[in-house]
């Protein structure tokens, strides 16, 4: 993989951190982002010893235009520019639909749809002057596939960030081909992400025989990283980190009531 500057919102753990270090590994300049400094800093000492040529780190509310826009200035002005953009940074909830407030609704689509509207926005600006540039946004099968009913109004932010991407990847298509986007959906993922949503934290879902092969086995989050770092080095459209969510989602579609009814049995026993 040759070595690029790569910007990630939500950086100073999970997903985002692991990407982080793995991209060091591979020599690329990393500019990282996430409201605690503490946290990334911590990131950033790891990403260096890694091999990493240059770490920048730069505290910053993602639900928060101008913080993303100075985002994307701090970048150009540490490293002269930067060639891939990670829209990372997320966040649950455990809330069945029915039980849903407008302060989770408005929580939701700030973290999870509003902050990578801001990310592309700030990427393309800078990319489509020179002509190439990759914006990735991290989703979840979640945004394809009702896997967890309380995670609800999450499920839904995923799934307008899903359209939202190809829609972008379409009109880059179309205007600025050097421009790249691509969607990265991780599935069941063991890091904090559970314990840090709205409402209250629960488990994630394991695979169960009742369920035949409706939920997937967890992966690392240096796993799902791994798959991430293979889409910035060979782009594809869309991707999901573990290769068992491809197959589940073709049977959601093929047998949308036959896979409702296993989660709704799940539900009820």
């Amino acid at each position: 993989m040759s070595a690029k500057v790569v910007v990630i919102t939500g950086a100073s753990s999970g997903i985002g951190a692991a990407l982080a270090r793995v991209l060091a590994g591979t020599s690329h300049a990393l500019v990282l982002a996430a409201r605690r400094a503490d946290a990334l800093e911590a990131v950033a000492a790891e990403c260096r010893t890694l091999g990493s040529p240059a770490v920048t780190v730069v505290a910053c509310d993602v639900r928060d235009r101008a913080q993303v826009d100075a985002l994307a200035e701090a970048a150009i002005a540490a490293h002269g520019g930067f060639d891939a953009w990670v829209n990372n940074a997320g966040r649950g909830i455990t809330r069945d639909v029915v039980d849903l407030t407008e302060d989770d609704l408005d929580e939701m689509w700030a973290v999870n749809v509003k902050s990578a509207v801001f990310g592309m926005q700030a990427a393309v600006r800078h990319f489509i002057p020179r002509g190439a540039g990759h914006v990735l946004n991290v989703s979840s099968v979640l945004g394809r596939i009702p896997l967890a009913h309380f995670r609800s109004a999450y499920s839904a932010s995923k799934a307008a960030l899903n359209s939202l991407t190809a829609n972008l990847r379409m009109e880059m298509q179309a205007r600025h081909p050097g421009v790249l986007v691509s969607l990265v959906m991780p599935g069941v993922v063991l890091t904090d992400f559970a314990k840090n949503v709205v409402g209250t934290p629960r488990p994630p879902m394991r695979p169960n025989p009742a369920l035949g092969g409706t939920v997937t086995q967890p992966q690392t989050a240096e796993e799902a990283a791994a798959a991430i770092a293979q889409v910035i080095a060979t782009p594809v459209l869309e991707a999901y980190t573990n290769p068992a969510s491809a197959a589940q989602a073709l049977e959601y579609a093929r047998d949308l009531a036959g896979f409702e009814a296993r989660l709704v049995g799940a539900i009820q026993g």
